[in-house]
């Protein structure tokens, strides 16, 4: 029902508007979720259900998906401080909302369908080293070719002491990637996603981290009993920091 709402929508409101409105609409929508049971905690708005929408669950509210509160979950216990640089790859709207009111606050996109202030090619950052302190890079990598030259430049950008949260859809055993896939259709076959170019395994995204520098840390995340803010039942994050 969503999807199909949302194909409607699509049809009669352009993009961009519905982009600058979204909120406002949403508003709205999100009266017939009303409840105590869940809460979502970038937007703060108690439902009695989320959105499921295939494997995951949507904030009817704000949008954010549960990879998208996970990440501000992370983000808040200490690696988000107020004058903190923060630059965000293709950024999601929900978590876009917030942290465009931190002063140091600078998103980049360069596929046009996320809200972005500037338009870096990650394998070629315009920014002087040491620029950030935090980096957000979420489901980022596994569209980029040249990833271990994007890792570099994540590394040559972040501060000493910065981190980098990096996420990407796993697999068991190793990498997954053909560079001869090109067409649309095969790389859904083979990897998923129209515009992805592998899967990485955990540890296969590890080594080449490591490779370019970074120190990494493993996240792992299980099931919650009561799952108040719609998380992931099981997901990983990557904490790469540069020491």
């Amino acid at each position: 029902m969503y999807a199909a709402l949302k194909r409607l929508v699509l049809g009669i409101i352009p993009r961009q508007s519905l982009f600058r409105y979204e909120y406002q609409f949403r508003f709205f929508y999100a009266l017939g979720f009303r409840g105590k049971k869940f809460e979502c905690n970038i937007c703060r708005t108690q439902l009695s259900t989320f959105i499921r929408l295939k494997d995951d669950r949507l904030c009817p509210r704000c949008g954010s998906l549960q990879r998208t509160r996970r990440l501000w979950q992370i983000m808040n216990e200490g690696f988000l401080q107020e004058n903190s640089r923060i630059l965000d790859f293709s950024p999601s709207r929900s978590l876009y909302r917030v942290l465009k009111g931190y002063p140091n606050y600078l998103s980049s996109d360069l596929s046009g369908d996320f809200l972005a202030q500037v338009s870096y090619d990650i394998t070629q950052i315009e920014a002087k080293d040491k620029s950030f302190d935090l980096i957000l890079c979420y489901h980022i990598l596994e569209h980029i070719e040249e990833d271990i030259k994007a890792m570099q430049e994540l590394y040559r950008v972040l501060v000493t002491g910065g981190y980098c949260l990096i996420q990407t859809p796993f697999k068991e055993g190793a990498i997954y990637e053909d560079y001869s896939i090109k067409t649309p259709e095969l790389r859904e076959k083979h990897f998923g996603q129209d515009d992805h170019v592998r899967i990485y395994s955990i540890e296969g995204l590890k080594e080449r981290l490591e490779s370019v520098g970074f120190k990494v840390e493993q996240r792992d995340f299980k099931p919650e009993p009561d799952n108040f803010h719609g998380f992931g039942t099981e997901e990983t994050v990557l904490l790469c920091s540069k020491v």
